[in-house]
Formats: C-alpha cells, structure tokens, sequence
C-alpha cells in the first residue's frame, strides 16, 4: 500500500469516527455545553447633533395665534339655524392638528345623517379641510365658503406637533363620556395621519426630541418673561396618555447627550409639515371634487344664503364672534421664526421654551406655564417675548459657538 492510499484511507475512517461518535453520544460521558455568549446590550447612542443657532438676528417673522379653547372640549352638536341643519366642529384649543381627522369624522357622520349628499363647510383651516375631505369621501357633494384660505388662517400659525391634548378641554367641566370621545378623536386621527408618512415634501414625519432639565429633580429656576396682565381662574388642563400611539421616552445617561443640563430624556415625536399639510390638503380637496368659494360670514342669518341644507361649522376662534359663543376662551401662543437649518433634525423643550425645527423655519415658542396666553386676545407680535425665548435655549450651544 503507498503513502497515498494509506491518506487516504485514514482520512475516511476520521470522517467515519465522527459519525459513529456522534451515533454513539450516549456511552460517553456528556461535556457541559459551553455558555452562549451574547453580544452585550447595545447602548443608546445620541447621533452627532447639529447645534442650534440661537439668535435674534436671525429671526425672520413673529406670528400669534389665538387657540379656541373651550371647558367642555370641541363643539360637535347639531342645531337649526336660518333653515339649515348646522353641525359644529370647533373649539379644539391647541390640538386643531392632533385631533382634526378623528373629529372630522363625527362631524361627517352628523351631517349625512338622513342620506343629505350636499353639504357646505364653513371655514378652510385644517378643521374645516379635514371635515370637507371626509364628507368628500363618503360621497358628499361637497364645497368650502371661507373668507381666507388655508396659509392665512390661524392653522397655519400653529406649532405643528402631535399634541392631542394641549389646552383641549378643563378636566374639572368636561362631562363624563369626554375622555372615551377624546380617546376617539385622537387614535383615529393618528391613524390618519400615519398614512402621509414618506410622501415627498414630509408633510409628516417622525422627529427626535429632547427635555431638558437643570436640576436632577426639577426644570430650574423660572425664567423671566414679559408679564400679560390678564385675570383668569384656575383651570386644570384636561390631559390623557394614549398608550401604543409612540415610542416610549426614556431618561439619558449624562454620556448619552451634548447638552449642559443635569437630566435629559429623550423620544420621538410626530411633526407637522403645516405649510406642505395645506397645500397638498387644499389640492386632494379639489382634485377629488370639491370646491371652495369667497365667503364672508358676519351672522348665523346669513347662511341662508347657501344653497346646502348641511353646513358644517368648522370656523375655530371665529366661533366666538360669528355666533357670539363666550364659552371659546382665546388662549394666546406666539412662534418667533428663525430662518431655516436643513441640518437640524430634532426638537427639545428646555424651561418652558419650546424649539422644533421646520422646513419654513426653526419654531422657538413659549409654552408654560400652563396658563401662559390664556383668555389673551392679543393678537399683536411681541419681540420682548421672542428674544427672551431665543435667549433662554441660547447657553445650551455657546460651548458648540466657541
């Protein structure tokens, strides 16, 4: 036998003493199978983040909106007026965006009650856009009577965040069915807005957020802004947790974030892309069918003029003038605009100021306390304001500026 074959003939009885070890495990005494050895837990790691420039040189506009906030939440009634049957869809505070398709659908189902397939809508902000789309969808002939369209009414002076229970309703007045109907309100339009999601121009998308704190246990110090003398009672803000509608927040290790504070937390939020949100909303409405017209409305009396029998009465703070309704209580809230940084893809929140960055600019805003604006009808701009605002988030990024 040569060299060769005797190779070759101990390479296959190896191969065939592997089989029969493996044949005949049980008459050996079995090894203790080496631990897994998992991969360790990867650490939540804060990207690179891009440093806000905050100045006030670079602020390019002031805005002021007027929220309509009312103790019982939204007015979603039906009432006779001047021989039409008018369902209201108003009076939704500061959470117009958050809730407008989940009350747009109570609003629908209102007015195409007795099989009406004509109807007007009054007012073309996002409650009133949302409203004439859904009724659009169901087979309603549908148009939009408003004196302003979309980009000058007071939706497009919002913050432009999911905020389904900002200054919505008093929990101390709201009847007992309000939370189930909030509850409503606020998934489905959560749902509706989910499926904007990754159409070109972001008119929604999904950003990182950031709170900050100065002390382990607290905000810090309050800062010191222009005082609005107005006299208001107390209110305790309605406001609900909506489980399995985002991703849980999660407090950061002082080596998980760049910024300067004692305590910081972090999640992810959904953002309004208000300026895209009413173009392409006024668009879907009129390639699908519907119409909108000029219309000046100075009493309820002159919706005889409409030829509708259904109007739906989507006219937010107007609501308090046009039919004299004193339960809307203005809730004021400004945005000092800086000019826009496409690098900044985050928001924080820092002492009561606000800071979320849009395509049409960086939003700084503040928002607290709680009662901050309310019962306010000052609608005029107020720099003091935005400088203090602009001023306040500053020192989070002079170690970025040095």
């Amino acid at each position: 036998m040569t060299t060769a074959d005797l190779r070759s003939r101990r390479a296959v009885l190896a191969g065939i003493g592997g089989l029969g070890a493996l044949g005949l495990a049980g008459c050996e005494t079995p090894r203790a199978a080496a631990p897994l050895a998992l991969p360790p837990r990867p650490r939540f790691v804060v990207p690179p983040l891009a440093p806000l420039k905050m100045r006030a040189d670079r602020i390019t506009r002031i805005t002021v909106c007027l929220r309509p906030f009312r103790d019982a939440g939204p007015r979603l009634d039906v009432e006779q007026v001047a021989g039409k049957r008018v369902v209201h869809n108003y009076g939704h505070g500061g959470s117009g965006w958050s809730l407008s398709w989940g009350s747009a659908r109570i609003a629908a189902a209102k007015a195409l009650q007795g099989g009406t397939r004509e109807v007007a809508v009054i007012g073309c902000g996002v409650i009133g856009l949302t409203s004439a789309l859904t009724l659009l969808r169901a087979g309603a002939k549908v148009t939009i009577y408003a004196a302003d369209r979309a980009p000058y009414t007071r939706s497009a002076r919002a913050t432009g965040t999911w905020s389904p229970d900002s200054r919505i309703a008093n929990a101390d007045k709201v009847d007992g069915a309000f939370p189930a109907l909030y509850d409503q309100m606020a998934r489905a339009s959560y749902a509706a807005w989910q499926t904007l999601l990754g159409l070109p121009g972001d008119p929604v998308a999904w950003t990182d957020r950031y709170t900050l704190f100065d002390a382990p246990d607290a905000g810090g110090p309050p800062v010191a802004f222009p005082e609005r003398p107005v006299s208001v009672p107390r209110v305790n803000f309605f406001e609900a947790d909506l489980p399995g509608t985002a991703p849980p927040w999660r407090s950061l290790e002082p080596s998980e974030h760049p910024f300067p504070v004692a305590r910081a937390r972090h999640g992810v939020s959904m953002q309004f892309n208000v300026a895209e949100l009413a173009h392409l909303l006024t668009s879907d409405f009129l390639v699908e069918g519907g119409r909108i017209e000029t219309m000046t409305f100075n009493t309820p009396a002159d919706l005889a003029r409409l030829a509708q029998p259904v109007v739906v009465n989507c006219t937010g703070y107007g609501a308090r003038a046009l039919w004299q309704d004193d339960s809307v209580t203005p809730v004021r809230g400004q945005i000092a605009w800086l000019a826009p940084q496409p690098e900044v893809s985050y928001g924080l929140y820092y002492r009561h100021v606000n800071v979320l960055p849009r395509p049409d600019g960086i939003v700084v805003q503040y928002g607290g306390p709680a009662m901050w604006g309310y019962g306010s009808e000052d609608e005029t701009p107020d720099r003091a304001e935005a400088e203090a605002a602009i001023a306040t988030v500053a020192p989070l990024f002079e170690t970025a500026r040095a």
